[in-house]
Order: C-alpha cells, then sequence, then structure tokens
C-alpha cells in the first residue's frame, strides 16, 4: 500500500465529510427552525385570538392581543421563510483535484 493511495482516500473522506456537513447545515439552518416556529405559534395564537371571548378581549383593555400577536408571529416566521428562500447558505465550493506530480527521473 503506497502513501498515495492512502493520503487519497483520506482526502475522499474529507470531502464526504465536508459535503455532509454542508447538508446538514442547511437542513439545520437557524432561520428555518425560527420562522417553522413562529408560523406554528403564530397560528396557534390567532386562532386563539379569533375565537376570544369579550371578557378575555376586556382583560386586555379592550385589545384582542392574541389576535394580534399571533398575526405579528405569523408575520416574523414568514419572513424568515422568505429569507431563507431567497437568500439561502452558500453551497460548497467545488472539491479541488490536484495534479499527480510526476517523480523525478533519478540519475
Amino acid at each position: 500500500m503506497s502513501d498515495s493511495y492512502s493520503d487519497k482516500n483520506v482526502q475522499d473522506e474529507v470531502t464526504e465529510l465536508e459535503t455532509k456537513s454542508v447538508t446538514a447545515a442547511r437542513l439545520f439552518d437557524i432561520r428555518r427552525i425560527i420562522g417553522g416556529l413562529f408560523v406554528v405559534y403564530g397560528v396557534i395564537v390567532t386562532i386563539a385570538g379569533l375565537v376570544a371571548s369579550d371578557d378575555e378581549i376586556d382583560k386586555a383593555q379592550g385589545v384582542n392581543i392574541n389576535l394580534w400577536t399571533g398575526l405579528g408571529m405569523l408575520v416574523l416566521g414568514l419572513f424568515f421563510l422568505a429569507w431563507l428562500k431567497l437568500r439561502p447558505t452558500a453551497p460548497p465550493p467545488p472539491p479541488v483535484e490536484e495534479a499527480p506530480q510526476e517523480k523525478a527521473p533519478k540519475e
């Protein structure tokens, strides 16, 4: 087994791990997580605001706080998801292929 063969294997493994890392980074992009959570919670709070009773609105001095907070959360969550769609993370740089090195002739 030559050194160049093992170096090539190590380089291939590093390249494969970098590709997996970039894929995981895209999957767990913080904008996706924050946007998704705000949209889900925004829907829940908006529904709670739509079905609020007059007593609940009177507790908040006549403002349907659940409705307004839910709509705000929806807008913020959709903003994060739109931001993710319009400006995705940069793709990984292509792997640099090294030219095979020629051995110097022995004298």
